[in-house]
């Protein structure tokens, strides 16, 4: 059992041992000007696990893919990333997934304020996808 639960964390979709303000730095330096959609979440999460595979089969995928970068950020049992996420305005006490979407000049665009992501099992594909087509279009006006 012990072995599962290991090979889960290691298979979940936030790299615990990843350099979070290296990647986003990363993102911002790439030569284009797509805006980063920056995903707060842990391995443990359920609801982190249904927006990640939403963002990458679902039907918001080809809309992020098409115009945006997608960094993931994992914020442990919210001992990680913590000052990573208050950086931009992002309050994980509101819970996880939370999002900030972020200029490639590092201003921010949007962010999930009131924990508008935290539910994304029982949002659903359709409520995720409709969730990215509104604070999408409002962020790419921005770029």
């Amino acid at each position: 059992m012990l072995m599962t639960a290991v090979a889960l964390a290691v298979d979940g979709p936030y790299d615990e041992s990843a350099d979070a303000k290296l990647e986003i730095k990363n993102a911002l330096s790439a030569p284009t000007n797509t805006p980063v959609v920056v995903v707060f979440g842990a391995n443990w999460c359920g609801d982190c696990r249904a927006l990640d595979t939403a963002m990458k089969e679902g039907a918001s995928a080809s809309l992020l893919k098409r115009d945006f970068r997608i960094i993931k950020v994992d914020v442990g049992r919210f001992n990680k990333n913590v000052d990573v996420a208050s950086s931009y305005g992002v309050p994980l006490s509101n819970g996880i997934p939370a999002i900030a979407i972020i200029s490639s000049a590092n201003k921010v665009l949007y962010v999930t304020k009131e924990g508008e992501l935290a539910n994304a099992r029982k949002m659903g594909d359709e409520g995720i996808y409709q969730f990215f087509k509104r604070v999408t279009a409002s962020s790419k006006v921005e770029k």
